[in-house]
């Protein structure tokens, strides 16, 4: 009577595939049985023991490469070695925890581009009728800001709410909105620029949305990225945007330059 089960029958009885057994033995994770007289190796109740440890940690999570040490171990060592894999394995699962989030805030949307207050905002927006095309510039406007104004990017939002409280300023921004249909040399444009300069420099308050972007160090290449963002370099919006901000440095407001460092 031959004893013991051949690798196919090793493999199906732990629940693995053949190739994966014998990947073990490649690995040095179970030795392989000597062949019997038939030429087929046996695998015993010894070596089944061993592939159902060694699946069994590796289903786990624990890396092959330390299953050999940690089944090696004594008692004490072993306790300690699954100790130190558990904890591993939290680690990795709070990683996985916190990917699957975020992957849940990207199906969500805005909110792991933005935060909650950021999308608040843009939903605010909507709510107050503004057009898509401008909550949509918005929206990747500021995600270029918080990228590259990061420290100021909060107290930004604080002006935008602030000033989504004065209708004036909401029917100012929608007039800016329907600016970008219109022919860059439409007269309207300057009149809206300098309705909206003095829109600001009457109400500071409102003024920091301006100037709550500016970084410290690149700043007029921040600003530019950030101000400029979406227009067409021929657009009625990019005229409009220059008037408006040589009438704010003629009244003293810094408004970085394109062309300075």
């Amino acid at each position: 009577m031959r004893n013991g089960v051949t690798i196919g029958q090793a493999a199906a009885f732990v629940g693995v595939t053949v190739k994966t057994v014998r990947h073990y033995h490649k690995l040095g994770l179970v030795e392989e049985p000597e062949r019997d007289s038939s030429g087929y190796r046996r695998y015993g109740s010894a070596d089944l023991l061993r592939l159902v440890q060694v699946r069994t940690l590796a289903a786990a999570g624990v890396p092959l490469a330390e299953i050999g040490p940690v089944l090696n171990a004594d008692a004490t060592q072993l306790a300690t070695a699954l100790a130190d894999v558990g904890r591993q394995l939290t680690e990795r699962i709070e990683e996985l925890i916190a990917r699957r989030d975020t992957l849940d805030r990207l199906v969500d949307g805005d909110q792991a581009l933005l935060g909650d207050r950021a999308v608040a905002l843009l939903e605010r927006m909507v709510g107050l009728g503004f057009p898509a095309g401008e909550v949509a510039n918005a929206r990747e406007g500021w995600i270029l800001a918080k990228v590259l104004v990061p420290d100021g990017f909060d107290d930004y939002l604080a002006h935008v709410e602030h000033a989504l409280d004065d209708p004036r300023y909401v029917a100012l921004i929608k007039r800016a909105a329907e600016a970008a249909a219109w022919e860059p040399d439409d007269p309207r444009v300057a009149e809206l620029a300098t309705a909206m300069a003095e829109h600001y420099l009457a109400n500071p308050a409102h003024l920091k949305i301006v100037t709550a972007l500016q970084a410290r160090t690149e700043a007029a290449t921040r600003y530019t990225l950030i101000a400029r963002h979406g227009e067409e370099q021929t657009s009625a919006t990019t005229r409009a945007a220059a008037v408006f901000e040589n009438e704010l440095r003629a009244a003293g407001i810094h408004i970085p330059r394109p062309d300075a460092r």
